[in-house]
C-alpha cells in the first residue's frame, strides 16, 4: 500500500470514528437552545439523547453480524449513508417528533457503521507496522471525539443547533466516497443475523425507557406510561425466550457462564449509566443554572476528559500488579464521592477554585474503571471471543447511557416540580424556577454517587488476578495485530 493510499484509508476509517464519538456529545451542549425553540420539556430534551443510544447500542451486535453476512465495506457505505441522510432530516426537523425519529435512524446507521470500522482496519492495512498505526489512530478518535465534541458541539450551537448536525452531511459523504475508493472488498458468508433478536431486545429498552421518562409529566396512571411499562417489560421476557431457543443468538449464553464476567457487565452498564447521566446533567446545570453558553460550557466541561485520562493512564500500569477489584473499588470510592460533593452545589458556584478540580476528580474514577473494566470481560477466553466479547462490552456501555438519562431526568423533573419549579422553556422561568430546576440536576448527582458506591461494593466480589488481567492485555493486543 503506498503512502497515499494508507492516508486516504486512514482518513475514511477515523473519519468515521470520529463522526459517531462526535454525535454522541455535541448534542448535549445544544439541548437548552433546542429546548427554548422547539418548546421541548424536560422529558422530550432527554429523548433527543436517548433516542440515539438506544437504537445505537441495541442494532450494534446485529450491525457487526451485517459486515460479515453482506460485506464490511458494504455495509459501512450503507451505515454511512444512513447517518448522513438522517442527520440532514434532523437539521431539517421543525417539530419534536420527526427530530426524535431522525435520531433514532442516526443511532441505527451509526450501529451499522461503527462495528466493522475496526474490523476493515485488519484486512485493509497488513500485519505490521502499518497496521499497528491504523488501530492506533482510528482508536485515538475514541478520546479525541469526546473532547472535541465538547468544543465542536458548543461552537456550532453558537451559530445554530441545526449545524450540529448539517455539518456530518458533507462530512458522510466523502467518507462514502473515500471508502468506495480507498477500502478493500471483504468476502461475505452466510450468518445467522437474529434480527428479531435485536429489534425485540432495542424495543423492550426503548419502551421500559419511554414509560419511565414520561411518568412524571403524564402521570403514572396515563394509559401511555402504563402501557409501554408493561409492554416493555413482556417484550423483555419475549426476547429473553426468543433467545433461548435460536441456535446463533446475539447474545450467546455461553457468555454468562463465567459469574465474574456477568458481574463485570453489570458493573459497565452501571458505569455507563453514570457517565452518561452525569454529562448530560452537568451539561445543563452549567447552561441553564449557572448561565454559560454552549461553547463555554463545552470548553468548561473539557478537564472531566482531562481526568479521564489521567485515570486511563494510571490504570494502564496498576492492573499489572493491583488486583482490578481494589482498583474498581477505589475509582468508585473517588467518583461516588465527588459526584456527593457535586450534588451540594448551587447557582452560586465558581469555576475555577471549585468546578474545574472536580470535573478533574470526576473524571479520574471513570478513567480508572473505562480501562479495568474492559480487561475483565476477557480473562480467560481463547484468541476468537476477543472481539465478540469486546462489543458485547461495549454495548453494555453505551446502553447505560441513555436508560440511566430515561430513568433519571423523571427523578431531577420530579424534585424541581416539587420545589415550585416547571419544565420546559428556561429563559421564560423566573429566579426561584432555575433555582428549583438546579436542585433537579443535583439530586441525579446524589443518586448517582449512590450507583458508584454500589459499584464499589459489587467490583470487591470480583475473583481476577492481575496475573489473569495481564494475560488478557496481551491476548487482547494480540488479537488486533492479527
Amino acid at each position: 500500500m503506498t503512502q497515499r493510499a494508507f492516508g486516504l484509508a486512514i482518513l475514511v476509517l477515523s473519519g468515521l470514528q470520529l463522526m459517531v464519538v462526535l454525535d454522541g456529545t455535541v448534542v448535549i451542549f445544544a439541548l437548552p437552545r433546542l429546548q427554548d425553540q422547539m418548546g421541548l420539556s424536560s422529558a422530550g430534551s432527554a429523548w433527543i439523547v436517548t433516542a440515539y443510544g438506544l437504537t445505537f447500542a441495541g442494532l450494534m451486535l446485529l450491525g457487526g453480524r451485517l459486515g460479515d453476512a453482506f460485506g464490511r465495506k458494504r455495509m459501512l457505505i450503507a451505515g454511512v449513508g444512513l447517518f448522513t441522510v438522517a442527520s440532514l432530516l434532523c437539521g431539517l426537523a421543525h417539530w419534536q417528533a420527526m427530530l426524535i425519529a431522525a435520531r433514532a435512524l442516526q443511532g441505527a446507521g451509526a450501529a451499522i457503521a461503527a462495528p466493522v470500522a475496526f474490523a476493515l482496519v485488519a484486512t485493509t492495512f497488513a500485519p505490521g507496522k502499518a497496521r499497528n498505526q491504523a488501530i492506533a489512530i482510528v482508536g485515538s478518535m475514541v478520546g479525541i471525539g469526546s473532547v472535541g465534541g465538547l468544543v465542536v458541539g458548543g461552537a456550532l450551537t453558537q451559530l445554530s443547533w441545526r449545524w450540529i448536525f448539517l455539518i456530518n452531511v458533507p462530512i458522510g459523504a466523502l467518507i462514502i466516497l473515500g471508502a468506495i475508493y480507498c477500502l478493500a472488498d471483504t468476502g461475505h458468508h452466510r450468518v445467522a443475523l437474529d434480527a428479531r433478536g435485536a429489534v425485540l431486545g432495542t424495543l423492550a429498552c426503548a419502551a421500559i425507557v419511554f414509560g419511565a421518562t414520561e411518568g412524571p409529566e403524564l402521570g403514572w396512571s396515563h394509559p401511555a406510561v402504563i402501557g409501554a411499562l408493561i409492554g416493555g417489560a413482556i417484550l423483555l421476557v419475549v426476547f429473553v425466550i426468543a433467545e433461548r431457543n435460536v441456535d446463533d443468538p446475539l447474545l450467546p449464553w455461553s457468555l454468562f457462564d463465567s459469574r465474574d464476567r456477568v458481574t463485570t457487565f453489570v458493573l459497565i452498564l452501571l458505569a455507563g449509566g453514570v457517565l452518561g447521566a452525569m454529562t448530560y446533567f452537568v451539561a445543563q446545570f452549567l447552561q441553564n443554572v449557572l448561565g454559560y453558553g454552549p461553547l463555554q460550557a463545552g470548553v468548561a466541561s473539557i478537564p472531566f476528559t482531562v481526568g479521564i485520562g489521567i485515570g486511563g493512564a494510571l490504570a494502564s500500569k496498576l492492573a499489572m500488579t493491583v488486583a482490578p477489584r481494589w482498583l474498581l473499588f477505589g475509582a468508585a470510592l473517588v467518583l461516588a464521592v465527588g459526584l456527593l460533593f457535586g450534588s451540594t452545589l448551587d447557582g452560586e458556584v465558581s469555576y475555577l477554585p471549585t468546578l474545574l478540580p472536580l470535573l478533574i476528580v470526576i473524571g479520574f474514577g471513570v478513567g480508572v474503571a473505562m480501562v479495568v473494566t474492559p480487561l475483565c470481560v476477557l480473562v480467560g477466553v481463547p484468541p476468537s471471543d476477543i472481539g465478540p466479547l469486546s462489543a458485547v462490552g461495549q454495548m453494555f456501555m453505551n446502553l447505560g447511557t441513555p436508560m440511566a438519562i430515561g430513568i433519571l431526568t423523571p427523578v431531577a423533573v420530579s424534585r424541581t416540580l416539587s420545589l415550585g419549579g416547571t419544565t420546559g422553556k428556561v429563559s421564560a422561568m423566573t429566579d426561584a424556577q432555575i433555582v428549583a430546576l438546579g436542585e433537579g440536576y443535583t439530586l441525579v448527582l446524589a443518586v448517582c454517587a449512590g450507583v458508584a458506591a454500589v459499584i464499589g461494593l459489587i467490583a470487591l466480589t470480583l475473583r481476577f488476578t492481575p496475573e489473569q488481567i495481564a494475560r488478557a492485555q496481551h491476548a487482547q493486543e494480540e488479537a488486533q495485530r492479527s
